[in-house]
């Protein structure tokens, strides 16, 4: 029986994680893989035929961390899709290259805002804000592609280090737009 490889496959992916989480995506690779782990490359081309295999399982990890990130609410909250909305643009001011793989890279395509909202990812986070607002379930998912668009404009800009982050600034306008998707669902029906 052959030894027990000492790399295993989740510390490729780990080390995969971590290397773009420091210096971007674009940096992984088998020497720089290889060096986090401090090894040779040939465990990680062992676990991986292809780099892009190891950025497909790197890509997922960063997926699973971000929605922890997301969905890590501390006491009582008001308005947990504001709180939410605020943790994803906080999230791409602490961790601008995983958001920057996360959504500004080729891994992220292929994916409509259809299919993205009916993501089972995505559903603890729906059901949260049906707690909150109340409504069917489509209307939730109305309000969340208004109050995700706008988030989203906001990350990708700190992200990309163009504008400065100010939380309150940036709650009040993550208020404004949550608040007038709601009472736009809400005018709908009656």
């Amino acid at each position: 029986m052959p030894p027990k490889p000492k790399i295993t496959k989740d510390m490729v992916i780990d080390a995969a994680f971590e290397v773009a989480r420091e210096t971007g995506a674009e940096n992984i690779n088998a020497r720089t893989v290889a060096k986090k782990l401090k090894c040779s490359t040939q465990p990680i081309m062992y676990h991986f035929a292809t780099i892009e295999e190891l950025k497909q399982a790197a890509y997922a990890k960063a997926d699973l961390y971000h929605s922890a990130y997301l969905m890590n609410l501390e006491g009582p909250h008001k308005d947990v899709m504001l709180e939410i909305g605020l943790h994803y643009i906080r999230f791409a001011m602490e961790e601008p290259h995983l958001f920057r793989f996360l959504f500004q890279s080729n891994f992220f395509t292929g994916t409509t805002l259809l299919e993205m909202i009916d993501a089972e990812e995505l559903a603890p986070v729906l059901l949260a804000m049906k707690g909150a607002v109340g409504g069917s379930i489509d209307q939730v998912k109305e309000i969340f592609i208004t109050v995700f668009l706008f988030a989203h404009g906001y990350a990708s800009i700190i992200a990309n280090n163009s504008l400065e982050y100010d939380e309150e600034l940036i709650k009040s306008h993550l208020e404004r737009a949550y608040r007038g998707a709601i009472w736009e669902v809400q005018e709908r029906l009656v």
